[in-house]
């Protein structure tokens, strides 16, 4: 291609090409792009008018979807590469189509934007950049805990809503081992059904985690819509939660402290799993851990009893627990006193266990059948009745509240119950960090009811203080 002349043309004409191509050839590198400075391609994949880089209703691709045998001419383009080593028409086509380009951008970032500014110009030393403390603004305290307290703030960078977990550290101590866990565990799991991880900062007296911003939890919500959510919703939030649980079950995770408190409710409707400081990646062959995780409510009798052996079916226990509080608009099981009265509220509805209904029971460090009244097990509606209600909903909350643990429903097996029969098919389609709320008509219905009341702290047995609706 480097032989665009024939011999036979005369010789002024040649002269006017190499004039032309100095030209050309001065045009394109003063249009060359700098690796720091918005790409070529940045530029003509915005809008263009119909007679923008490449015709009507038309924009340049990402050189990743060009196909291989026009990626070379891109590249050349961009790069500021001879453009003679094309016909000579090419030549002046790409030349003018570039300069539509040029004139499109002075002409449309008149008003950049913030992005483009960020891209057109070098960073100044004092700009705001991501993983520094001054890079977030604190607006105000949404919670505090025995080691960490919740910020909402804002995005110094790119003006965004975040929440700020500030972990304080003491030099005895040091930082505390729920705060690696929670941030390598996040760091590695993108889901659009769990809370994000955007940022970690870290400073001598502080650790703080930059997460993305959601305004409530499903506490809150409940407590906003007192006496049972609509039966839509019900299953639409369990759906997400059903979701978000078999990713991480999938990766060998555990979250180990399933409650309202930790399912965070954004203003579009997508329910988010959060507080990952419990959380164990569980290794293989098992390992035993804790006994002292899951808040009482809605820790697991095998837990309860004293059992250090369990997998995933821990958090399907607080999958049936919250599942029933959603639809009955109660806690399943409130326990107010002790481990003690917490199974006794158990078996008074599922049955006293015995080594035929739970084999090894026996075995459990903390069961001895003499200190527990006996019981038989009831129908699920006859203690929660509105369970009733609703097509398949009595038997997928049984499946999931079984005392025997190798018994209850995994995330993934659930999602195909024929309780969720009638949603979109496509909702089995999405990819991990893809909304429920990207298909169409799935939607939250309008809860009935528009009072607003506080949420009840709840101590680490997930006792309520007083004025708590449970």
């Amino acid at each position: 291609m480097c032989d665009l002349m024939p011999a036979s043309q005369p010789a002024e004409k040649i002269g006017k090409m190499k004039k032309l191509r100095r030209t050309l050839s001065e045009s394109f590198r003063n249009i060359a792009f700098k690796k720091e400075d918005i790409s070529f391609d940045e530029i003509c994949v915005t809008k263009m008018s119909t007679r923008g880089c490449q015709g009507t209703d038309s924009v340049i691709k990402p050189l990743d979807t060009i196909p291989e045998d026009k990626k070379v001419r891109v590249q050349r383009t961009q790069s500021g590469f001879d453009p003679f080593e094309k016909p000579a028409s090419q030549v002046k086509r790409v030349h003018s189509e570039n300069n539509a380009c040029i004139n499109a951008k002075s002409s449309s970032t008149s008003k950049e934007s913030p992005k483009l500014r960020r891209h057109s110009s070098p960073s100044s030393p004092t700009s705001p950049k991501f993983g520094k403390a001054d890079s977030y603004e604190k607006l105000e305290k949404l919670g505090e805990g025995s080691y960490a307290t919740v910020y909402k703030g804002k995005s110094k960078v790119n003006g965004k809503l975040v929440a700020l977990k500030v972990i304080r550290l003491q030099e005895e101590e040091g930082t505390p081992f729920t705060a690696i866990r929670e941030a390598s565990l996040l760091k590695g799991l993108k889901h659009s059904n769990i809370v994000l991880l955007h940022d970690i900062i870290h400073t001598k007296e502080t650790l703080t985690l930059v997460f993305e911003y959601v305004h409530t939890d499903l506490c809150q919500y409940m407590d906003k819509h007192p006496g049972g959510l609509h039966p839509d919703n019900v299953k639409l939030f369990l759906f997400q939660l059903l979701r978000g649980l078999s990713y991480i079950h999938q990766r060998y995770i555990l979250h180990r402290d399933l409650k309202p408190q930790n399912l965070l409710i954004s203003d579009t409707g997508e329910l988010k799993l959060a507080d990952f400081g419990l959380a164990r990646a569980k290794s293989v062959p098992s390992h035993t851990y804790s006994n002292e995780v899951v808040t009482l409510w809605y820790r697991p009798p095998d837990v309860l009893l004293g059992s250090t052996d369990y997998s995933t079916c821990l958090d399907m226990w607080g999958v049936g627990c919250i599942f029933i509080e959603m639809i009955q608009g109660v806690a399943a099981f409130p326990g107010m006193k002790d481990i003690q009265d917490q199974l006794e509220r158990i078996f008074l509805v599922l049955g006293t266990p015995t080594e035929d209904t739970w084999p090894g029971v026996n075995s459990l460090p903390h069961f001895k059948p003499d200190r527990f009244t006996v019981y038989s097990a009831k129908k699920l509606r006859q203690a929660w009745n509105k369970l009733g209600y609703v097509d398949h909903a009595e038997e997928l909350a049984s499946r999931f509240l079984q005392c025997f643990p190798k018994n209850r429903l995994s995330a993934q097996v659930a999602l195909n119950h024929d309780y969720f029969s009638n949603l979109p098919p496509r909702l089995w389609e999405l990819q991990d960090m893809s909304s429920i709320f990207t298909v169409p008509n799935v939607k939250l219905q309008t809860e009935s009811g528009d009072s607003i009341q506080v949420c009840a702290r709840r101590n680490s047995h997930g006792m309520a203080s007083s004025g708590s609706k449970h």
